[in-house]
């Protein structure tokens, strides 16, 4: 499978479908009765009263987020290709994109996260582009208003703000006026809410979103740590892809070097942001997947051992399908 994909062959993209399909298949078995609209938080946000609450199938809510999981592993795969990330065009990154989404029950639901993963790579084209471009004002502030649309969307994905700030120092050399601009990207989109706010005399509303940034980190989160032993071989894939990049990192290219190192802060700040969230879900962590994706795509196009490294991807792939329809 591995082998299959390490080809920049336009056939995988059929290949990439019916592997989305496999690893969604056990969950459609089990579908909740019904499906929760995800995006009341951004409704409310936008003054839009909801008398009801929408109605959304089990079926249609995973069928669109399986759309949406497509569409963002081809712009991933994009995104590697275009940037030379890998230093060879191949699917990887789409196929490790599509099986970290499909880790968990609430990954392959829609959810705010998962539509902001469109704005993680977008950001990332952004951040990137850093690196060639002599004047990066303008990139700067497109980057801080796609942090305030994400924001919007889902609260936690404003640290991802810190994330240009951490590119700017990667890429670029100081200059304070790139470091306002992306403050000032920020502050468009929130100043036109803030007087939408006001013209609606809900002014005192626009001040209680921000109010769960102040939660404290938990020092305890209830698990059954049972359910999370598909996490082995993700935590020992990703292992290995830190041994190879750090037998590689001098022979690659500055950007690239770079651009892991962003990438690598990116999954940091999407997993420590969970807190925000007054009740620990799950699908939060969607934010790390496109970084851990690249990671993924490194190590399986580099391995050399084919039987070992079609033996972990296996591995991943049956935990995957087996805890689909066996929890503890």
């Amino acid at each position: 499978m591995i082998k299959l994909f390490r080809s920049f062959n336009p056939l995988n993209i059929l290949w990439l479908a019916i592997i989305l399909f496999i690893l969604r298949v056990g969950y459609a078995y089990n579908l909740p009765a019904k499906a929760a609209f995800p995006f009341i938080e951004l409704f409310s946000r936008l003054l839009i009263p909801l008398s009801y609450h929408p109605v959304i199938t089990p079926v249609f809510n995973l069928f669109l987020a399986s759309a949406l999981v497509f569409g963002q592993a081809m712009l991933i795969n994009n995104l590697v290709n275009h940037y030379n990330l890998s230093g060879k065009s191949s699917f990887l990154p789409a196929l490790m994109y599509v099986t970290v989404s499909g880790l968990f029950m609430p990954f392959v639901m829609l959810s705010p996260p998962l539509v902001c993963n469109f704005l993680v790579i977008w950001l990332l084209f952004k951040l990137i582009e850093f690196y060639k471009g002599e004047d990066a004002k303008s990139l700067s502030y497109d980057a801080g208003m796609i942090v305030a649309v994400g924001t919007l969307i889902y609260l936690p994905f404003i640290y991802m703000f810190v994330a240009i700030w951490a590119a700017m120092i990667l890429f670029r050399p100081f200059n304070w006026r790139e470091w306002v601009a992306c403050i000032i990207g920020f502050i468009t989109i929130f100043f036109f809410l803030a007087v939408y706010y006001y013209l609606n005399d809900s002014l005192g509303r626009f001040y209680s979103i921000w109010i769960p940034l102040g939660t404290k980190f938990p020092d305890h989160i209830s698990i059954n740590y049972y359910n999370y032993v598909i996490l082995v071989p993700v935590i020992v894939i990703l292992l290995f892809c830190f041994l190879k990049l750090r037998q590689n990192f001098f022979k690659s290219y500055v950007q690239t070097r770079k651009s892991f190192q962003l990438l690598f802060f990116i999954f940091l700040v999407g997993g420590f942001s969970f807190y925000v969230r007054s009740v620990f879900h799950l699908d939060h962590f969607l934010l790390c997947a496109v970084p851990v994706a690249v990671f993924f795509a490194y190590y399986f196009l580099y391995a050399t051992s084919r039987w070992f490294y079609e033996s972990l991807y296996f591995l991943l792939l049956a935990g995957i399908i087996y805890f689909q329809f066996n929890t503890f």
